[in-house]
């Protein structure tokens, strides 16, 4: 199901602290970088953060420019942006600051947690997922019922933990303090998990007066059936080479890319390209990998239309030769139209040969855009 964008949003001492144990939070951002903070929580549609969070730090949460705040109105939404928190127990003090400032508020629980924040009169739309919380059900909760794109995280560090392992985090804003916390009771950004094995991709370094600011983003691939935020990215990039084939009255435009587990990209290819008119965008990515690589075990073809079964320019379908490849996980935008074959269900073909299919649906009106004149 869709889900916002998440954004993870953090400052941490350069010993990877978020805090001390000491009585007053500390202040690990320069006042330029608490304004910057300031314009991304203007920017989105939803700001979270953990119980814990609210208990250490008793925090509002707030867009304290009085410009970005008239700027949300004048553009017809909301003042503030909706406030959100997990608890699996329910058990919050019902005065604090979070509750009682801002706009509107959202609790996610549990079951019995939901008894729990009603009964302690928590100020807020407490909404239960069940007998344990989920992120998955929670992200699309916010999206289709609070209409939700984007959500800034703000901590803690186990929340953080749990949206990156799962693979629900798009993008993670660090700002990297220039002090030393040293203390190992003091809380600490991330806890162990099973993070993704590869490099994420660096999108921006800033330097904001004497702390820096990194944005990095995930780059593995989901395993299974199960989307993860970097299948979006590498599909919007099939999608975007979709755009780029020359265009054809008789076939259609489509992009792939070739990821392996660890985020490395391996290939990618377009239809048409390099001057072959009939060349797939699958054939052509995988005619880039040497077939004894290793990776392609691991890998996912994004593909922006399904994988043919069938074609007449040439006697292998590139669901074959995905299979041939060793590749067992493929995520696409959007099925085969019966334009040129008829009931082609390429993406069954794959599923009866045991590789996982995952389609993005959010990701096909991008993947049609270069198709137009070819549909009905």
């Amino acid at each position: 199901m869709p889900h916002p964008y998440v954004l993870l949003s953090a400052a941490v001492s350069l010993d990877g602290y978020l805090d001390d144990t000491g009585p007053e939070r500390l202040l690990l951002s320069s006042p330029a970088d608490f304004d910057r903070v300031d314009e991304v929580r203007a920017s989105v549609d939803a700001i979270l953060v953990g119980a814990g969070t609210i208990r250490a730090d008793n925090p509002r949460l707030l867009v304290n420019s009085p410009e970005r705040r008239s700027a949300r109105v004048a553009a017809g939404r909301p003042e503030y942006p909706l406030k959100v928190t997990v608890s699996g127990s329910g058990d919050l003090d019902p005065d604090a600051r979070f509750w009682h400032t801002g706009g509107e508020k959202v609790l996610y629980t549990t079951d019995a947690g939901a008894e729990r924040a009603r009964a302690l009169g928590i100020a807020a739309d407490v909404v239960p997922l069940g007998a344990d919380l989920d992120w998955r059900r929670l992200l699309t909760h916010l999206h289709d019922v609070r209409g939700v794109r984007r959500l800034m995280v703000e901590g803690g560090g186990l929340i953080h933990t749990q949206l990156l392992t799962q693979g629900l985090a798009d993008e993670l804003q660090l700002v990297l303090a220039p002090l030393f916390v040293g203390d190992p009771r003091s809380p600490r950004l991330f806890g162990p998990g099973g993070y993704q094995g590869g490099r994420l991709r660096l999108l921006e370094t800033r330097r904001i007066e004497d702390v820096v600011l990194m944005r990095y983003a995930p780059t593995a691939p989901g395993t299974g059936a199960l989307p993860v935020a970097a299948d979006h990215h590498w599909l919007a990039l099939a999608c975007e080479l979709a755009e780029r084939c020359p265009p054809s009255d008789t076939a259609f435009s489509v992009g792939a890319v070739v990821v392996a587990a660890d985020g490395t990209e391996l290939a990618r290819g377009h239809s048409r390209e390099g001057g072959d008119p009939v060349v797939h965008a699958e054939e052509a990515a995988l005619a880039r990998i040497d077939p004894a690589d290793p990776r392609l075990a691991g890998a996912t073809v994004y593909s922006s239309l399904e994988p043919c079964a069938r074609r007449a320019s040439r006697p292998t379908p590139c669901v074959r030769l995905i299979l041939d490849a060793g590749v067992r996980r493929v995520v696409t935008a959007w099925g085969e139209p019966d334009t040129f074959v008829a009931a082609a269900d390429g993406s069954g073909v794959l599923a009866a040969a045991g590789a996982d299919v995952v389609v993005l649906p959010e990701h096909a009106e991008r993947a049609r855009k270069p198709n137009r004149h070819l549909l009905p």
